[in-house]
C-alpha cells in the first residue's frame, strides 16, 4: 500500500474542503461500479464530479488513491458496524449474535455491490489497505469468542478467530452479490450463522 506522504495529498481543513473530497469519492465510487476501475480515468471523474482535474490532483495524486482511499472508507464502516454487533449484542444468546453481525455486514456490501465488485476485481490483495485492516478485525473477532466462550487457550482461539473470519466473510461477500436477492441473502446468513452456533456450543462444552 503506498504510503501516505507519497499518494495522498494532506486532509483539509475546511469543511467545504472535506466535502469536495467526499464528492469527488463518491463520484468515483458510483463510477467504478458503473465502468469497472480500469475503465474510470480521472478526467472522467472530474467531469462527473463537476470539478476541474486540478481540484481532482489538489486531494488525489492519482486514480490508485482514490481507490486506496474507497477502500479504507468501506474497511472503517465495516469495522465500526462490526465492533457495534460485537459489544452491543452480548446480551443476546449466540445465534443471535452471529445472525446480527451477519446481516449488518450482508447489507453494508449489499448496499454497495458494484463497488465492492470493482474492487475486488481491480485492487491486488497485498497492494491495498486489507493488510492493515485484518489485524483490528483478528482482534474483534476474537473478543467474540471469548464473549461467547469465555476464559481458554489463546492459541487455539487465535485459530478458531482465522477459520470464523475465512467463513464468515465468504458467506457474507457471496450473499451481498449483485445476483442474489433478498431472500436468498437472508437464507445464506442465516443457514451460516446456525452453523457457527453449532460449531461454538461444541466448543464451549469442550471447553466447560
Amino acid at each position: 500500500m503506498p504510503s501516505k506522504s507519497t499518494g495522498q495529498r494532506r486532509r483539509p481543513a475546511q469543511e467545504r474542503a472535506k466535502a469536495t473530497r467526499e464528492h469527488i469519492l463518491d463520484t468515483a465510487a458510483a463510477l467504478f461500479g458503473d465502468r469497472g476501475i480500469a475503465n474510470t480515468s480521472t478526467n472522467r471523474i472530474a467531469a462527473e464530479a463537476g470539478v476541474s482535474i486540478g481540484t481532482v490532483y489538489r486531494y488525489f495524486s492519482d486514480r490508485g488513491v482514490i481507490v486506496e482511499e474507497l477502500l479504507r472508507r468501506l474497511l472503517e464502516t465495516i469495522e465500526q458496524r462490526f465492533t457495534q454487533q460485537v459489544f452491543g449484542l452480548s446480551d443476546r444468546t449466540t445465534l443471535e449474535m452471529i445472525t446480527g453481525i451477519l446481516e449488518v455486514l450482508a447489507e453494508e456490501l449489499a448496499a454497495q455491490a458494484r463497488l465492492v465488485r470493482a474492487l475486488v476485481e481491480g485492487v491486488q490483495f497485498y497492494s491495498s489497505g486489507i493488510p492493515e485492516f485484518e489485524p483490528r478485525l483478528r482482534l474483534l473477532v476474537k473478543v467474540m469468542v471469548i464473549q461467547i466462550l469465555g476464559p481458554g487457550d489463546d492459541h487455539e482461539y487465535d485459530v478458531m478467530t482465522f477459520v470464523l473470519i475465512n467463513t464468515c466473510f465468504a458467506a457474507v461477500v457471496r450473499s451481498a452479490a449483485l445476483e442474489v436477492d433478498s431472500e436468498a441473502r437472508r437464507e445464506a446468513i442465516q443457514m451460516t450463522a446456525r452453523m457457527v452456533t453449532a460449531w461454538t456450543d461444541s466448543e464451549r462444552k469442550s471447553v466447560a
